[in-house]
């Protein structure tokens, strides 16, 4: 299966006469307009399997403003895979049209089922699953987040054999699936910084699971209050950022780690002269929903 993509680039950062640093950032944003960053990585090799399996339905889990369940709706079109989106708060049945992401999922061709929050806790249980197998009958599984075996080994592919000459690889960590790929295909001498976007450190176990090497690390001051929370000095860090490099970033992953990474930078924490690489993930769907929500709060929207 072959996906219409382009290979993604480093960008150099230009940090002023005061930095000896070199900063790039690996632009995965840019590799597809839908299936960017990471998500194309994850889901690469389990679109292969699933078709070696004779599957010609994909299901998986997701919030209101999931990346992933974008992802998954428009890989579904593109590639003729029927697809349903297990929605994390029943509230949200009769408000997809009102949703960004949700619309863009339906306008792929994606179903639908809500289900209670409480329920979504238990989604992984093998009585869940059963149940989802009764209703929808055949389906090839992806996890929330598309983290599996095969999703490492999608992510395993960001680096380059070019890349071999930076010191330091960022990343931000959602599930610990590209961070796990990224560490399996790093150099010895390379250090992995991974930037959770949640609170707490349940996901070094996680990484663990996958993790080969033990090159890395997490930075788990920079996650903003948890998942998908944000403040005004992040939504102008990430204006300023992109009006000066012409880099948009996403408020739940990418902008938290570019934050982490540039705060770091000013406080000497990496060595002089250290060559240093920014994985952008892509998530920039999220932005339209997230500024709906700013825009009800009166708070500045990201540009």
């Amino acid at each position: 299966m072959n996906f219409k993509v382009h290979l993604s680039e480093n960008q150099i950062l230009n940090l002023g006469p005061n930095s000896n640093h070199l900063l790039s950032v690996k632009r995965e944003d840019l590799i597809h307009p839908y299936i960017s960053g990471n998500k194309y990585r994850k889901l690469k090799y389990n679109l292969v399997q699933a078709k070696q399996e004779g599957r010609n339905t994909l299901l998986t889990f997701g919030g209101a403003f999931s990346n992933h369940i974008a992802a998954v709706a428009a890989v579904g079109k593109e590639f003729a895979f029927e697809t349903i989106g297990v929605i994390r708060g029943e509230e949200l049945v009769d408000k997809v049209e009102g949703n960004p992401t949700l619309k863009f999922a339906k306008s792929c061709g994606m179903q639908f089922k809500f289900v209670t929050r409480e329920a979504f806790r238990n989604k992984i249980s093998e009585e869940f699953i059963q149940n989802l197998r009764r209703e929808f009958a055949d389906f090839y599984l992806i996890p929330e987040g598309g983290t599996n075996e095969l999703a490492i080994k999608g992510c395993e592919e960001i680096l380059l054999e070019e890349d071999s000459k930076f010191d330091y690889i960022c990343c931000s960590v959602g599930t610990g699936g590209t961070i796990s790929g990224i560490i399996n295909a790093s150099k010895p001498h390379q250090k992995i910084l991974g930037f959770p976007a949640l609170k707490g450190d349940f996901l070094r176990e996680e990484i663990s699971k996958f993790a080969k090497n033990p090159n890395w690390k997490l930075i788990t001051d920079y996650h903003f209050g948890g998942y998908a929370k944000i403040n005004t000095e992040l939504i102008g860090f990430m204006n300023e950022f992109k009006r000066d490099y012409n880099i948009p970033l996403d408020p739940v992953y990418t902008g938290k780690m570019m934050y982490g990474v540039m705060d770091l930078l000013s406080k000497g924490y990496f060595p002089e002269a250290s060559k240093i690489l920014v994985i952008h993930t892509g998530g920039l769907q999220g932005i339209s929903g997230m500024n709906e929500l700013l825009n009800k709060k009166q708070w500045p929207l990201i540009s």
